[in-house]
């Protein structure tokens, strides 16, 4: 586990230039990281979501069954944040138009999350490659969570506007002061400038906790695993050494796990922030959402009484 440890444990998690300079990049390390893991993910979803498509009727009833470990679970974890993740925060209409939208966000995340997990820049190193052209987290990358960030806000910002209009924005970021009591009129370019600064400041919360997130936990693991090689180098015994590299080879081989279920927490993070961000500038008529919770209680009293 040694030749994982560095004297400075940023390294695992900084970008590396490979063409241009420090100042004046032009091509990164986690911009090629970005475009492997891309590829990798159309390429996956496409081949999951031909194995979720119905099949041909020769198949007879196996033609509804999805083919492939793989595409079972993943039309599960979509089945399930659906079901009771979007669909409770965003209605059925609005669930269905954005979750395309939000489940490439989800599992783009986390794919490159996974992807940060392998080891792939260590090995270059083992093998005497010190500028590798891959590896590393892209979203360990302020710029590309930032990117990531900007799309949401897009997003959010052109439902809003389609959903509410321009008048109907102006009057929501006012706080419900307008209309209302004259006497509170003073306080609205107050709360009007405090809620149109939480429309930039919500999607940079985004982008900033996926990043914090990402830095965080490979820069605990590089600092767990550099112990055994600090120790070395100050003379200690082999038997010194060797016995603080087995203790936090464990460690982070503990840190690991725990790695592995933040991949898929901030991934969903993400994804869910984002639809509640959407809600948050949507139509919210309490009349109209409980008619539509009794409207099949309704149906079904109607399809009873014709029966009778």
């Amino acid at each position: 586990m040694l030749f994982l440890a560095d004297e400075n444990p940023l390294d695992h998690v900084t970008d590396l230039v490979l063409i241009g300079t420090k100042q004046h990049p032009i091509l990164t390390m986690h911009t090629v990281t970005l475009v492997v893991v891309a590829a990798v993910f159309v390429f996956v979803m496409m081949r999951v979501a031909k194995a979720i498509a119905t099949g041909p009727a020769s198949e007879g009833n196996d033609r509804y069954i999805t083919k492939g470990r793989l595409a079972q679970m993943i039309e599960a974890i979509v089945v399930y944040l659906r079901d009771e993740m979007l669909t409770p925060v965003l209605g059925a209409k609005d669930t269905r138009k954005y979750l395309p939208f939000l489940m490439t966000a989800f599992f783009f995340i986390l794919f490159n999350n996974l992807f940060g997990l392998l080891p792939v820049a260590s090995l270059f190193e083992l093998v005497g490659v010190h500028k590798m052209p891959i590896g590393g987290t892209a979203t360990a990358n302020l710029l590309i969570t930032g990117a990531l960030a900007l799309i949401a806000f897009f997003v959010i910002e052109i439902h809003a506007f389609k959903e509410l209009g321009l008048k109907g924005w102006l009057l929501h970021n006012c706080g419900g002061l307008v209309p209302g009591p004259v006497y509170l009129y003073p306080v609205v370019p107050i709360v009007f400038l405090v809620e149109v600064a939480g429309h930039f400041i919500k999607p940079a919360a985004l982008a900033i906790r996926l990043f914090a997130n990402m830095v965080a936990g490979h820069t605990l693991m590089a600092v767990l695993l550099g112990f055994g090689a600090m120790a070395m180098k100050t003379g200690m015994s082999p038997v010194g050494w060797g016995s603080i590299s087995v203790v936090t080879g464990i460690v982070a081989v503990a840190i690991s796990f725990l790695e592995l279920f933040v991949a898929f927490l901030q991934a969903f993070i993400f994804m869910f922030l984002t639809a509640v961000f959407i809600s948050l500038l949507s139509h919210h008529d309490e009349h109209h959402e409980h008619e539509e919770k009794h409207e099949p209680e309704h149906d079904a009293h109607h399809a009873h009484a014709v029966g009778a």
